[in-house]
């Protein structure tokens, strides 16, 4: 009877309520810190109660009816923010979702870019707001929010670099990282004729040996450089004996190592690279360093050292 009881007693009972700012955590904490006003609502939060934290600074007011929970705003918060504010049919797209998926860096903080539905007339402060129509196929979700697909991401982005070189390392580091195929990213151009960036990314995808994966400026440059002057049978960021070198002609065992500042300017950096040359060079591997600055106000005198290194290394046969 005993246990006949306790059984009743545990099914009869009521469960406790939970405090307001418990069910608030809870919903923030399945929505990158953020909740909307009118989930509060449904969640039996009154109208009193949010006005009282939003007084006391427990909730911070991101867009109208879009709430932060604390006062640490997460890495993905104003993304999230920037959904609730634009409806359900908003996506993240542009700069925001080659942030998300680690292919363009983008300040948290920064306004997100928001792509909705053509016929959506749709505006809001402090948001990049774009109107253009998407396909189910382009619609991914990552960190619990609508986010275009990588593809779709690149093609939003390729008007807005400066540089088309930057675009080329967007779209190599992508493919190497089997997030966007080219033939997804030509898919993309041919689906969207006419967008702005559609034409920059065909001559990425067309330059000759392919999109090639760098990752400075220096990089950038080193190769704009070689394309220029029509160097041929080089890999950028290759390995060899173990070691990535930043521009290998393999079969004349020979690299060039880019000696930038930026990428140098520690101890640990210095000497972790000439341990690299030297390794390199006692197994038969020839390394040319170039200074990156120095070789940026001297570019004749760079690209004949480059030359004369390499006709030293495969000599010019005969006719």
């Amino acid at each position: 009877m005993a246990i006949v009881c306790g059984v009743v007693l545990t099914m009869c009972a009521q469960p406790p309520r939970r405090s307001p700012d418990a069910v608030i955590s809870a919903l923030a904490a399945r929505q990158n810190g953020v909740v909307h006003r009118k989930q509060l609502l449904l969640a039996g939060i009154t109208r009193a109660q949010i006005a009282i934290r939003l007084r006391d600074g427990r909730l911070r007011a991101l867009h109208r009816g879009v709430y932060l929970v604390g006062a640490v705003a997460s890495e993905h918060a104003y993304p999230q923010a920037a959904l609730f504010a634009c409806g359900s049919r908003a996506v993240l797209s542009h700069r925001s979702a080659a942030a998300i998926w680690n292919l363009w860096p983008y300040s948290p903080k920064a306004y997100p870019w928001i792509s909705v539905p053509p016929e959506k007339q749709l505006a809001r402060p402090r948001i990049v707001v774009r109107r253009t129509p998407l396909e189910q196929a382009d619609i991914r979700t990552r960190h619990g929010m609508k986010v275009v697909s990588p593809p779709r991401a690149i093609l939003d982005c390729a008007a807005l670099f400066d540089d088309p070189y930057e675009l080329e390392a967007v779209v190599a580091d992508a493919t190497f990282r089997h997030m966007a195929a080219e033939s997804e990213l030509r898919d993309q151009a041919d689906r969207n004729t006419g967008r702005p960036g559609v034409g920059t990314l065909r001559r990425v995808l067309d330059l000759d040996g392919g999109p090639r994966r760098t990752r400075s400026g220096g990089e950038r440059w080193f190769l704009s450089i070689l394309r220029k002057h029509r160097f041929k049978g080089y890999e950028v960021n290759a390995r060899i004996l173990g070691r990535e070198v930043d521009f290998l002609w393999r079969d004349q065992a020979f690299c060039v190592e880019l000696d930038g500042w930026d990428g140098h300017s520690s101890r640990v950096a210095f000497e972790r690279d000439r341990l690299k040359w030297a390794h390199l060079q006692a197994n038969g591997v020839d390394v040319m360093p170039v200074a990156t600055r120095q070789a940026q106000r001297d570019e004749a005198g760079t690209v004949d050292r480059l030359r004369r290194t390499l006709a030293r290394k495969l000599p010019q046969r005969s006719e």
